[in-house]
């Protein structure tokens, strides 16, 4: 047990990694398409519509990475735990699991796994301090 809560706490911190980066490449995006349309709204041949849409645009890509933001750091904050064996971090998991089952396919197949590896009595021996240590636990009961 100890090795998949292990290698779940890599894979949420993997998983919330990758989206912090495709939060970080979305707006640049927003933001240069923001930048392209203030320039395009100089011209005079389009009356400035571009410098109405360029605000907007960095406002939904600023929405939108703060939503992704929103979603990865508690998976982050929940790897780390799982990895440093915090006794809150299986209610954290167990959380942000059901959330990443809506994120089809890769992060469904994560959800699914936390959710497998974290309701088991192991589990939550191996990570609830007090608790008997299941057996492949380096821990020796007291």
């Amino acid at each position: 047990m100890r090795d998949h809560i292990r290698l779940l706490g890599i894979l949420n911190i993997i998983w919330s990694s990758f989206r912090l980066v495709m939060g970080l490449i979305i707006l640049l995006v927003f933001g240069g398409l923001a930048g392209f349309f203030s320039i395009v709204g100089m011209g005079s041949d389009n009356g400035g519509n571009g410098l109405i849409a360029a605000p907007f645009m960095a406002i939904i890509g600023l929405l939108v990475v703060l939503v992704i933001c929103i979603e990865a750091l508690p998976a982050l904050i929940a790897g780390i735990g799982l990895l440093k064996r915090k006794s809150w971090s299986r209610i954290l998991t167990i959380i942000v699991s059901i959330f990443h089952l809506l994120s089809f396919p890769f992060g469904t197949a994560l959800g699914v796994y936390g959710l497998w590896v974290l309701f088991q009595d192991d589990a939550r021996r191996f990570l609830e301090p007090g608790l008997a240590a299941p057996p492949d636990s380096p821990i020796v009961p007291v």
